[in-house]
């Protein structure tokens, strides 16, 4: 793959568009580069002349970068990025080979090879050894790092790779590293990020099928460091023509890639303003470079460059500010926390000058093994700084969220089917939350943290950041972004013009904006509905678990799903209409005031078997509420009977049709829907069949069922709330909303890759919180936290969170615990108050419509 084109020469010739107009004086350049620079908040700037950037005052700069990240001047497009966030990623270092055909001036590093058998190499076993150490702590990278191509200079070093490929000759270290990036990801799940110095495009895709990502530092474009005496002098793999082409590369297999400059090695100011521009140009044609790593060089004893000064703190922060202004707000751009001039008061220096993540940081498992010398910090220190700056330090994946996240169409760049082997994609969704960020604890919905395995320890608190020791309990020392201010004030503003923007600000809300969120949330719920926390005694009957549908994320349905042809859990069943009543029977002899019925899509129903179910109900107990039926199951009996679901809808109602459940949503977004539910009904009809209800005075209850595939996130959960509460303004129909939160363990799509692990704690907390703001102003004040999905004790935390109704009792339930969740069975009325008592409320027993129920039965 050589290559002749002198617009990828790495001599860093940034042309520009006007250079010979800004040949004046001084003034004139800078006023022109600031107007230029300000006008590109988002985007960065293209055709700036370097002379006019060297001319900046080195504060302007970095008051300029600082302005970008925080998003002053305007809004922040992009990628869904939450611009209060600085992000690190928790890794563990494993250099595989510390042999390198190269002997750079300033590496410590590298070792020369030995003739001791199977010494310049780390064994498999060994690599997946501390990779499976770092997944108990808390780890979600496994970072394979290692000199450039060893064997093409020493014959110890090929020798050693014959015996490993078992007495080939052909086999190469870039071979040895996709086998153990493999093995890594198999046994530990730890996600590979592998830097493997200069690459052939086979190697290039050979390391993209086991790992998320790539990364080789650019350094430098400066063809003057090659020469005697610098930093370069006599390594081949350093020249800049030859790293940029790998680089490019890259870009062209569509692989999220890591590069950036080291500072302070000899290179001028220009050369790096040159070297960057360098990179953005390859990053505007492929879109692939996923951070930059601006790192500061410190010398190093018994190495050439031992006697060089380090890199000051300023040259490090003004190299920082002008990646930021030369990419734009959007990019990731990084410094190695360890290595910082002056530690906490050089971490405030890059955070003030555009930087908004610190890279990888072992979890207590590895060293630094390139800068040994330098420990890494103490995540619990990094975030007590990021806080005093504004930000909350949470946990990150290999591979950034700009090229996984798809729930927003106006900034997706293409997702994992465009970024991620198929191989690789399912270990990233296992450890990501709906942000793809790192999910950080082990809880997952369905079952209590005590019977979950324990595979690694929580990294983040509920509110989604490193935990730290504030310096004050005073609430006035909490820090609420601006951006989080404002969507707040929009969602309680009285002619209520907020965005759906406003409700994904909300949504993403972390640290001191997470509980400045779920503060609004339950001070509106105490506004509307007092201190009191609903419940009803009810029975669910599921009727029949055979459906004709393929629902990925669905274990209660049985037979074979297209997602997978496997067998499900369980056997099918069909209740006939005499175990209805009875049922129905015995749940009011019990006090329940209601039965909820629902079931699978069974391939010989009609409109008269739901009719039949009704009548059957009734027969048990003529006074029950009947809550019966999904908008999918209305539909599918009004085309039966080839009636108009409102003529439907009348016949149930005549029969004893008491509400509809506002089931089968899932979440209202085509683009969700069409992967997690192809068969169901688009957002749009099952907004029209609710309609209908409402109009012919059947009440429904709202439903959303979210933390499941890549589309479903939070501009997807936005557009659903949305969708609702326009509706409700229209009919006045819902009597509640109710978060369900995905439960994946028996799941088909987390079987076969597809999904999350469901939602987080954070998430489950914040969409509650959020859909009272939502939906409270426009009628919808009974918000329902799930004790089914959640666990009894972490619902009525909800009721903290914005939530002021605890469901029913259900004395059978089987859909959830068809998912593999443990809780469901049944909570009786004492043990419900009890729970409510426990959270400091007050419990009511109220009807399916909510009545005060007169007679109450424990």
């Amino acid at each position: 793959d050589g290559d002749d084109d002198d617009a990828r020469d790495a001599g860093g010739r940034a042309r520009m568009a006007f250079a010979t107009t800004l040949v004046v004086a001084a003034p004139v350049v800078v006023v022109v580069v600031v107007v230029v620079a300000a006008s590109a908040v988002v985007r960065g700037v293209d055709d700036v002349d370097v002379d006019g950037l060297l001319a900046l005052e080195d504060d302007a700069v970095r008051a300029r970068a600082r302005a970008m990240t925080r998003g002053d001047g305007g809004a922040r497009e992009g990628h869904g990025s939450n611009r209060n966030v600085v992000t690190y990623s928790p890794k563990v270092f494993v250099p595989v080979t510390k042999t390198c055909r190269d002997s750079c001036g300033y590496c410590a590093f590298v070792e020369a090879p030995s003739r001791t058998r199977r010494a310049n190499y780390m064994t498999l076993e060994e690599i997946v050894n501390v990779a499976r150490a770092g997944a108990r702590a808390g780890a979600t990278e496994c970072l394979l790092t290692l000199g450039d191509r060893p064997e093409a200079k020493y014959v110890e070093v090929r020798e050693e790779l014959k015996e490993i490929f078992g007495g080939r000759e052909d086999g190469s270290t870039a071979e040895y590293v996709a086998l153990a990036a493999d093995a890594v990801l198999k046994e530990t799940g730890l996600i590979p990020h592998v830097n493997a110095g200069i690459l052939t495009r086979d190697e290039l895709r050979a390391l993209r099928r086991v790992s998320a990502s790539q990364g080789l530092m650019l350094e430098t474009t400066s063809e003057r460091l090659l020469l005697p005496g610098e930093a370069h002098f006599e390594c081949d793999t350093k020249k800049p023509r030859a790293r940029l082409r790998a680089i490019e590369l890259a870009g062209e297999e569509r692989i999220p890639f890591t590069s950036g400059l080291l500072v302070g090695i000899g290179e001028t100011r220009r050369e790096r303003i040159e070297s960057l521009f360098a990179l953005k140009r390859l990053h505007d044609k492929y879109g692939h470079i996923q951070e930059l790593i601006i790192q500061n060089f410190l010398s190093k004893p018994n190495t050439a460059m031992a006697s060089r000064p380090d890199c000051p703190l300023e040259e490090l922060t003004w190299t920082v500010a002008m990646a930021r202004v030369i990419f734009g707000a959007e990019m990731v751009i990084q410094a190695p926390p360890n290595l910082t001039p002056g530690q906490e008061d050089g971490w405030r220096a890059l955070l003030r000058s555009g930087l908004n993540d610190w890279g990888g940081i072992s979890p207590g498992v590895t060293p630094d093994f390139v800068n040994a010398e330098a420990p890494w910090p103490h995540v619990e220190e990094l975030a007590r700084v990021c806080h005093d700056e504004g930000y909350t330090l949470v946990p990150r994946l290999p591979v950034h969220p700009t090229y996984l996240r798809v729930d927003d169409k106006r900034t997706s760049v293409g997702g994992s089917p465009v970024w991620l082997d198929d191989h690789v994609a399912p270990f990233v969704r296992r450890l990501a939350d709906a942000e793809f960020l790192a999910r950080g604890v082990s809880w997952s919905p369905g079952r209590p943290e005590s019977e979950l395995k324990k595979e690694s320890v929580d990294i983040v608190g509920v509110n989604g950041g490193v935990p730290f020791r504030r310096t004050s309990k005073d609430p006035s020392t909490c820090i609420i972004s601006h951006d989080v201010r404002a969507a707040l004030d929009a969602l309680a503003s009285a002619d209520q013009a907020f965005t759906d923007d406003d409700i994904v600000t909300c949504l993403q809300a972390r640290g001191d904006d997470f509980d400045a969120v779920c503060s609004a949330a339950d001070a509106l719920r105490k506004e509307q509905c007092g201190d009191i926390v609903s419940f009803a005694n009810n029975r669910n009957i599921n009727y029949t678990n055979i459906c004709t549908l393929a629902c990925t994320f669905c274990s209660f349905s049985k037979g074979k799903t297209r997602a997978e042809e496997v067998e499900l859990r369980g056997n099918p069943y069909l209740l006939d209409f005499d175990e209805v009543s009875r049922r129905t029977a015995e749940a009011w002899a019990r006090g329940a005031t209601e039965v909820c019925m629902q079931g699978g899509i069974h391939p010989s129903f009609t409109g008269e078997d739901y009719l039949g179910f009704i009548r059957a109900a009734k027969a048990g107990a003529p006074d029950i509420h009947v809550h019966a039926f999904s908008p999918l199951e209305i539909s599918h009996g009004a085309q039966t009977m080839k009636m108009t679901t409102r003529e439907y809808l009348k016949l149930l109602f005549d029969a004893g049709l008491g509400s509809l459940p506002g089931t089968a949503a899932e979440v209202l977004d085509d683009e969700v829907r069409k992967t997690l539910c192809p068969d169901k009904l688009t957002a749009a009809e099952w907004l029209q069949v609710v309609e209908d209800a409402h109009s012919v005075g059947v009440p429904t209850t709202s439903t959303i069922m979210f933390g499941h595939i890549d589309a479903d996130g939070p501009h997807a959960w936005a557009r659903h709330l949305r969708s609702i509460r326009d509706l409700h303004a229209r009919t006045h129909g819902f009597t509640e909303f109710v978060p369900l939160p995905f439960v994946h363990f028996e799941a088909p799509a987390y079987r076969s890759g597809n999904s999350r692990k469901g939602p987080t704690l954070r998430e489950c907390v914040l969409m509650h919180a959020v859909a009272r703001l939502v939906l409270g102003p426009v009628g919808i004040k009974n918000i329902q936290a799930s004790w089914v999905k959640m666990g009894p004790e972490l619902a009525s935390h909800l009721l903290h969170a914005g939530c002021n109704d605890m469901g029913g009792t259900l004395m059978n339930e089987s859909i959830t615990r068809a998912a593999g969740a443990t809780f469901g069975q049944e909570i009786d009325s004492t043990r419900m108050r009890e729970i409510i008592a426990s959270a400091g409320r007050i419990p009511r027993q109220r009807t399916t419509l909510y009545a005060d129920v007169t007679t109450v039965v424990p």
